[in-house]
């Protein structure tokens, strides 16, 4: 049923200011189970020797699914308005080593 004064479709959502700064990352990691993907956000730093994830997003892949999908379109839109976004590393096969969990 939907709730009073907030029209059919239409989701109502709060964001913090905190999390509304957002969190800097320049590199995904992603990992799947049969019944989620994680994607671990990361800021890597040059000379750093150790990167912190900054942060996890685990979802359903019926949810990852619908990401994907909502990432493709938005991307499709940008680049019809700025041009094609280049991607200077090819292929998306990076010689990184497996993280390992760290608490």
């Amino acid at each position: 049923m939907p709730v009073k004064n907030n029209p059919v479709g239409q989701i109502n959502i709060e964001l913090s200011e905190e999390v509304g700064e957002g969190i800097y990352s320049n590199l995904a990691i992603i990992t799947h189970s049969p019944t989620e993907f994680i994607i671990d956000f990361l800021k890597m730093m040059p000379g750093v020797p150790k990167h912190k994830v900054k942060s996890r997003i685990i979802l359903t892949p019926q949810h990852a699914k619908r990401l994907y999908k909502a990432l493709k379109e938005n991307i499709a839109k940008y680049e019809s308005v700025h041009g094609e976004i280049k991607d200077p590393g090819g292929d998306m096969t990076y010689n990184l080593p497996i993280p390992t969990a760290r608490a």
